[in-house]
């Protein structure tokens, strides 16, 4: 198993927008093969901050089966235009 590990610094005002468009992806996200779990967790310190991590059975089930997926186009277009800068995301085992 490993974790995908991503900071979502969010534009500023756009929080709410964000949380109800994660909400939809997250069943995206949710039904790729090799997932087991997620948690989008906000931060305390900074209001347009957030966690997410996700678990997958291999990092080729996120950057292969998800990120080459038709489903990560559509998770794409819900979230990608709400972040400033752009995250990166690591992997940890």
């Amino acid at each position: 198993m490993i974790f995908e590990v991503a900071i979502l610094n969010v534009k500023e005002g756009l929080s709410k927008d964000f949380e109800a468009n994660f909400k939809i992806a997250e069943k995206i996200i949710s039904s790729i093969k090799g997932y087991i779990s997620h948690d989008l967790k906000k931060c305390i310190e900074e209001k347009n901050k957030y966690i997410l991590l996700v678990n997958w059975e291999t990092i080729e089930y996120h950057e292969i089966g998800f990120r080459k997926s038709d489903e990560y186009q559509e998770w794409k277009s819900l979230l990608h235009h709400f972040y400033e800068p752009f995250p990166t995301v690591e992997h940890y085992k």
